[in-house]
Parts: structure tokens; sequence; C-alpha cells
């Protein structure tokens, strides 16, 4: 499995250190980690935090030779306070590099002839430049996976529409499934209801709900299944949906059945949960994936 993303490259700045994330980098890094395989579209300004990302990026073997760098823009930045169930409350800065994504002939070439399945949000479409450039590689066959991330008010119903109609798995959490909803559909909300909907309307193949400490509920064919990881002491919630993506496409890829789908994927996310940050400092978290997907 090939996968690229496309969008944010940021860092996220705690009241005593940053980190670098992003959902996009956060989603290809661990899929790295697990296929071998893996790359990401992004741009990054040029000032001292995009050279210092540019640096981690490498550092941790991932190709760098799609992400742009901006002489104008800033690299991004995400301001995070960790509440007191250990979960981040975002303040994202505006009008940074990653808002000014371009295709080029390399990025052409990567989504069409390197590209199985195709990673995308909705934080990155937030300013036009960086969603014409996302928007164009929409419909080029393979697969693709919408995270959608309803971030303070960067959102709107066309980005929304667009994108799920594109996709072929969605990822909300519970309340960006009531908003869709509320969007989309109109009417009483229940969650199984808008999922199936939803599904139908715009001919998504998986959906899945997630729940934080709760687990999560894909839907797949007319199917439901809900997983409930066992409880752990929480670090930090940080960069766990990332995680649970990473999984959820791998495994949808692979063809995993739906049970097993859903409890790697909640397991994988509970472990990054249980360290600072999204990114695990350590690779052995990863073995029993690998050994797992290795298999199939």
């Amino acid at each position: 499995m090939n996968a690229t993303s496309i969008g944010e490259i940021l860092f996220d700045i705690y009241p005593s250190h940053k980190k670098l994330g992003g959902a996009p980098l956060n989603f290809i890094y661990h899929t790295r980690k697990i296929t071998g395989s893996g790359n990401i579209v992004s741009r990054v300004g040029k000032d001292v935090l995009g050279t210092k990302a540019i640096s981690e990026i490498k550092k941790q073997e991932i190709p760098t030779a799609y992400i742009q760098i901006d002489d104008i823009h800033p690299t991004g930045v995400a301001n995070i306070e960790i509440n007191e169930d250990k979960e981040p409350d975002f303040s994202i800065d505006t009008e940074r590099a990653y808002d000014f994504i371009e295709s080029n002939d390399e990025t052409e070439e990567l989504i069409n002839y390197e590209t199985d399945v195709l990673y995308f949000g909705t934080l990155s479409q937030r300013n036009h430049k960086s969603r014409e450039t996302i928007q164009s590689f929409f419909k080029r066959g393979g697969k693709y996976f919408c995270d959608v991330n309803l971030r303070q008010n960067f959102y709107n119903q066309e980005i929304i529409r667009r994108s799920i109609e594109t996709a072929d798995i969605v990822k909300v959490n519970y309340n960006e499934l009531r908003i869709l909803n509320d969007l989309m559909l109109g009417g009483d909300y229940k969650t199984e209801k808008a999922a199936f909907e939803l599904m139908e309307q715009f001919e998504i193949s998986l959906l899945a709900v997630t729940r934080g400490k709760d687990g999560a509920t894909l839907f797949e064919n007319g199917k439901r299944n809900d997983f409930t990881p066992k409880q752990s002491e929480i670090v930090d919630t940080t960069g766990a949906g990332d995680a649970f993506s990473s999984v959820l496409c791998i495994g949808f890829m692979r063809g995993w059945e739906l049970p097993q789908l859903n409890k790697n994927a909640n397991e994988f996310a509970l472990e990054i949960c249980k360290v600072d940050g999204a990114l695990p400092k350590a690779d052995r978290i990863y073995e029993e994936l690998i050994a797992l997907t290795n298999g199939y």
C-alpha cells in the first residue's frame, strides 16, 4: 500500500515545549512505520520552525521532496492547552505556509502514479489556495480517506460536501457527526441513522465515528461494530485520532474484517495516548502492528 497524505505540517505549541505534528504528518509517520512506505505533500515556511520541521522529518526517513518551502508565509503552529481530561484544546493560527500548497509536476506524478490511497482533511482546505490544490487531486482513481477535523471556524458546508463525496473512508468524532447531520442531512440526530444516511447519499464505503476514551463505532456494508478499549493511564490524547486513522486506513486497504479493524485501530490509538505528544520516540510501539500487517 502506497499512501500519500496532503495538508498541514505544523508545530503543536504547549505551554512548556513544542512538538512537530499536524494530522497529515502524524498519519504518514505511523503509516510508514507500519508499512515502510508513504509520502506527504505539504508546505512550511522559510523560517526557524520550517528548517526544524524538515530536519526532524528527514531524521524519521520520511521523504521531504514534496514539502514546499514558502518564502512569505510562516510555518504552521497550533497553540495547545491540555484540559483536565488530558484532551487538547487547540488555537490554530491562520495564513500559514500549509494554506498555500501548490500543485506541480512532481505532486501530479506522485498522485497519479504512486498513490493507492490519498489521505486529506478539512482543516488544510480552509484557504482557497490549498483547497484548490487538494480538490484538484480528487477523482484520480485509487482510494480516498477524509479525516473530518472541524476546528474553530475553518470549515463550511461546501468543503465538507466536496470532501465526503470524494472519500471512500471517512473519519469523524461524535460531535462532528452531529454537525454533519445538521449541515448535510437535517432532521433529528441519531448516530446510526446519520451514519447510514451519509454513507448512502455520498457513497462512503467505511465510516468511523470516534468517541474518545469510549472507543469507536465503524459502519461498513450495512454493518455496525462498536469497540471500547480497556481503560489505561492517559498522558496526552494529542494525535490519537491520527494514529487511529493510520491503522484504519491500512486495515481497510488490506481487507481486515470490521471487528479486527476497530480493535487494532483503537488499541494503537490508546498506545499513543500513553506518550507525550502525537509521535512516539520508541519504535517498539509498532512491532505488533508490523507483524500483524505482514501476516495479511
